[in-house]
């Protein structure tokens, strides 16, 4: 069972700059490596939503059209960590920010992290 931790989450002014990471564990049968990985949001009274993909190696990368530009996913293989930086933010950035790790079709989530980006 894989374990997801999200941290990095607060309140930020827009235009402003946060960093989110995901922390992974729990891996018996295969490696953080062996896992697409995504991040997810979901805004007050909205669906949750794709934000951002990185592929198993991080070697391709995959936006919302509403984040391109802004936001930029990575990982990191060794410390098994995914990252977020999420610059130039907009009141619609706010959400809970969600880590999804994905094998086989089967995915697992976080708990999440409350991003607000308030005035």
């Amino acid at each position: 069972q894989v374990h997801l931790v999200e941290s990095g989450g607060g309140v930020v002014q827009p235009g402003g700059s946060l960093g989110l990471s995901c922390a992974a564990s729990g891996f018996t049968d295969f490696t953080f490596s062996s896992y697409a990985m995504n991040w997810y949001r979901q805004g007050p009274g909205r669906e949750r939503e794709f934000v951002a993909a990185i592929t198993r190696a991080g070697d391709s990368t995959l936006y919302a059209d509403s984040v391109k530009g802004r936001f930029t996913i990575s990982r990191d293989n060794v410390k098994n960590m995914m990252y977020l930086q999420m610059n130039s933010l907009k009141l619609e950035d706010t959400g809970v920010y969600y880590c999804n790790a994905v094998r086989d079709s089967k995915g697992s989530w976080g708990q999440g992290t409350q991003v607000t980006v308030s005035s």
